[in-house]
This record gives C-alpha cells, structure tokens and sequence, in this order.
C-alpha cells in the first residue's frame, strides 16, 4: 500500500454518525504515550497530520483519519494514564468500549505496546476484551529504534508470554526510523483489500470480478 492522501476528518466523545461513514475502520489502541499518533504520522509521511505530545493523556477523544479516501484509521483515548481523575479514566474507557461496541465497520485493531515494557494489565485487559467479542487485532511493538536487535530479541518472547499470542503475530516499528512501515502498510492492505466476488455469468457459471 501506498499512502497517497491523508486528512483529520473529525473528533468525537462518543460514537456516532459521522463524515462518509460506511468505508471501513481500522482502529489502534494502546496506553497514553505508546505512539499511536505517531505512528499515524509515520505511514502519511506527515509530522503534523496527528498531535504528538510527551504528555501523556493528551488523545482525549476518538480521533478518525482518512486514508487515500478508501478507509479511517480510528485514534483511540490512550489508557492506562495514572495521574489523570479516576473519573475521567472511566470515561475514557467507555468511550473506547463504546466505539468498540457499537461501530458496524471496524474491521480491525491495532493493538500497540512498548517493546521496551512488559505489557501491562490494561494491555491484557484490552487483549482479553478484544478476544471476548471476536474483533481480530495484530500487536505492535512499538519504540523499537530504542533498543538494540538482540534486546528487541529478548523482549519478545516476554510480550507473547504476557499477550498469549505467536512472534509472527507481532510487528515492530519505529515511528522516527521508519522500522515496520512496510509492514504495517502491507498489513493494512490485506486487512482492508476487497474480497474477490463472484458474478454469475448467462450459463450460470460463476465469474470473478477480477478476471
């Protein structure tokens, strides 16, 4: 895949109809200060598409992006933040069981975790919930640039004993070096290509559309 055109399209508290819903979503979720809005920043080639900040709690709301006007990338609030109002935690955790919930198009989640860290119990509780309703998701270690191949080695095995999932299941990236982007696009791709479908032909025989 190639990113051609990336735009901010809107912000919510809460789900609900928004601009030219109905192409499909691909959300990420992680903790506060993981990258996620990094990460967004990295695929567009655009340091600005997404607010970064070294303060964690920053994404407060569902952020949507469009991607090559074909499908969203959906910024989930990050969790997890300590310092923030046990109140507000909560409400940024059904803000994200509510999109979860209730969003016809998501296809899928980008679970982000820092390689530098073992996963916490929000990332396993993510996991778990993710699990319970059947949504797929793939794990991306993030911040990979801060450690060397053989530390990112041994940091591996510790996030699938944490996550229960395999190491071909995880993909890691860096947002300033560009490690995994290609990946990531390709992932993308798949999750988001069409399906071939069959039209019937006059005799009846099935043609695919690609054909």
């Amino acid at each position: 895949m190639i990113i051609k055109k990336a735009r901010f399209v809107t912000s919510m508290s809460e789900f609900r109809n928004y601009p030219m819903q109905g192409l499909p979503e691909i959300a990420m979720a992680g903790k506060s200060n993981v990258g996620k809005s990094s990460l967004i920043n990295s695929l567009a080639r655009n340091g600005k598409l997404a607010r970064t900040s070294s303060d964690p709690g920053k994404t407060r709301l569902i952020n949507f992006y469009l991607l090559n006007e074909a499908f969203f990338l959906v910024d989930l609030p990050g969790y997890g933040f300590a310092r923030a109002p046990k109140s507000e935690r909560e409400k940024w955790g059904n803000m994200i069981e509510g999109y979860l919930e209730h969003s016809p198009n998501l296809k899928h989640v980008l679970q982000l975790v820092d390689i530098r860290h073992t996963p916490t119990q929000d990332d396993v509780m993510m996991i778990e919930y993710l699990r319970h309703y059947d949504i797929p998701f793939t794990v991306i270690a993030t911040k990979a640039d801060k450690l060397s191949k053989a530390q990112c080695s041994r940091s591996i095995p510790v996030i699938c004993r944490t996550l229960v999932v395999q190491p071909w299941e995880i993909l890691l990236y860096s947002a300033p070096k560009g490690i995994g982007r290609e990946a990531v696009l390709k992932k993308l791709d798949d999750i988001i290509a069409p399906e071939e479908t069959a039209i019937p032909e006059p005799n009846g025989n099935p043609k695919l559309e690609d054909e």
